[in-house]
């Protein structure tokens, strides 16, 4: 499937938006590799419209064989867990990877509103959705749906400033490589140990602990498509304690074993064919 991935043009929308993409089905491919995707998560917040094929469809677990259908364009909420979702039909989508705290200013709710689940955008953005859609279908090519895109949600800033607090900001760094403990972190900001929690939660959708574990995991994606590094080695590069942990945190945060990961081999790390 052919992608265009690249960062925000503008500086300023950089701020918010880590990651844009455009991808659209190869020609003549008719049959796709799998029926079901195991998705896994990001710990971020990410904003899609799918531009052909029909809406998003989901499905509770692996018996569920009907799933449910949610729509075309939609936010996915930061999460720690896996979703099912159905990739019987290829289609193609334009999408952006939200940096913390961007929530708020370009969808119109905080991160922790949004976590753990799908939200259609028609009920943050209302009738600006349709446009934003029809002004994306309208783009002849890749790269002008990216700045199509880009512009889009350049508007939705308007004059905004980034406001994420000076104490999540300070400790995203620590969380993703694990060298303070949250309580330190909390110390470190001034504030109480629960009020540094809210805080954090409110920015990401997450609670430091549980980002902390999906930037991890992050880590061991990175060097497990390496296939000559053992899980071993894996844990020991990523920080956990032994094999045994890393297969835990594993399953726990990806619905998989590692193995299983490794066998069904992904084109991309947290799109498994299932």
């Amino acid at each position: 499937m052919p992608q265009l991935t690249r960062s925000p043009v503008s500086p300023r929308l950089r701020l918010f938006v880590q990651t844009m993409w455009a991808s659209a089905p190869d020609a003549g491919v008719a049959t796709p590799r799998s029926m079901r995707e195991h998705v896994l998560p990001t710990g971020a917040t990410h904003l899609v419209f799918r531009l052909s094929g029909p809406p998003l469809r989901i499905f509770d677990g692996m018996e569920d064989r009907l799933g449910h259908a949610i729509g075309q364009a939609l936010v996915g909420g930061a999460r720690a867990s896996h979703y099912l979702r159905d990739v019987s039909t290829p289609s193609a989508s334009v999408g952006a990877l939200l940096r913390p705290g961007a929530a708020l200013l370009l969808l119109g709710a905080p991160e922790h509103e949004l976590a753990g689940r799908h939200t259609l955008l028609d009920d943050l953005w209302r009738a600006q959705a349709a446009f934003a859609h029809e002004r994306l279908l309208a783009a002849a090519s890749l790269s002008d749906q990216l700045d199509v895109f880009e512009q889009l949600l350049l508007d939705r800033l308007g004059e905004s400033t980034h406001s994420l607090d000076p104490a999540v900001a300070q400790a995203m760094l620590p969380l993703r490589h694990g060298t303070l403990p949250v309580r330190a972190l909390a110390e470190r900001a001034g504030c109480s140990h629960r009020h540094f929690i809210d805080l954090f939660r409110r920015a990401t959708g997450l609670a430091p602990k549980t980002y902390a574990r999906v930037q991890r995991l992050d880590r061991v994606l990175a060097l497990a498509v390496d296939p000559r590094q053992t899980w071993s080695q894996i844990a020991l590069a990523a920080g956990y304690s032994d094999q045994a942990h890393l297969s835990r945190e594993f399953g726990a945060l990806t619905g998989l074993s590692p193995q299983a990961w490794r066998i069904a081999a992904p084109s991309a790390p947290r799109h498994v064919p299932r």
